[in-house]
């Protein structure tokens, strides 16, 4: 039964590799015998140098399908056509944005609003296209679209209550959840699009991740999680080798929702 959940010598390609989570989820790959293809921002990779039997990292632009395309020119000539593509790449704004970010959503400034979907949308529709394309060529292949609970569900504004009560002005911005709310049915669209080419294509819906926040956030949203903590980065490793493998080769156009139950109340 163990070999149905095999990721060995699996070419995978991580967008947003250098990211938080992104860091993680390139351990647990390789831990798992998996290649990886670990693409970031020019600016992130111009200083780093991996590159080994088991991975690589590649400066890319998600908004160029040129850029993109060079990194698959490069993928395919040292392992071949990817098996799997987890579009993790994001962007959101930080709680220590200026207040023009977080401030009402009647003042949310447009360049934003276009910075934000133009990653985190458009980003994945050219990701899929390149990459998804490359793997419905080759007959096979999965690709895991990372959801968010804000993408699901509005955010609940009560739970920052305590920086308005000190003072501050914020409010959870919009564009994320619209952003995270658009990938649901450009999976669907895609998992249809593609299963008569066997590309699977899944939405792995997440939680916040505990990050050191302070004790008045953590109040009031651990209020809104049946399980009572934050998640951690190795809650999602499961879902996301789950969904790579042969253990999950009959769910596509699926949501799989671990978020400590945020969304069952």
């Amino acid at each position: 039964m163990d070999d149905i959940f095999s990721l060995k010598d699996r070419v995978i390609v991580l967008t947003g590799g250098l990211g938080r989570l992104g860091r993680r989820y390139t351990e647990f790959l390789l831990s798992r015998g998996a290649r990886v293809a670990i693409l970031d921002r020019r600016e992130a990779v111009s200083s780093r140098a991996v590159e080994g039997e088991s991975q690589i990292l590649i400066g890319v632009d998600v908004l160029s399908k040129e850029s993109l395309a060079d990194a698959l020119r490069q993928i395919e000539a040292k392992w071949g056509t990817p098996h799997g593509l987890i579009n993790n790449a994001a962007l959101d704004s930080p709680p220590d944005s200026p207040v023009s970010e977080n401030g009402p959503f009647e003042e949310y400034p447009e360049s934003s609003w276009d910075a934000v979907m133009d990653v985190n949308v458009k980003g994945v529709f050219f990701c899929c296209q390149v990459f998804g394309g490359a793997m419905a060529r080759a007959g096979r292949g999965s690709i895991i679209n990372i959801g968010s609970i804000y993408g699901a569900v509005s955010p609940d504004q009560n739970i920052y209550d305590y920086r308005r009560q000190r003072g501050e002005t914020f409010f959870k911005p919009v564009a994320y959840s619209a952003s995270k709310s658009a990938l649901y049915n450009l999976t669907r669209y895609l998992a249809t699009y593609w299963a008569p080419k066997s590309v699977r294509v899944n939405i792995l819906t997440l939680a916040g991740v505990a990050d050191n926040q302070e004790p008045a956030f953590l109040e009031g949203y651990l209020r809104k999680v049946p399980l009572g903590r934050m998640a951690t980065a190795d809650d999602y490793f499961g879902p996301v080798g789950f969904l790579l493998a042969d253990a999950s080769a009959y769910m596509t156009g699926a949501d799989l929702v671990v978020d400590g139950g945020w969304t069952a109340w």
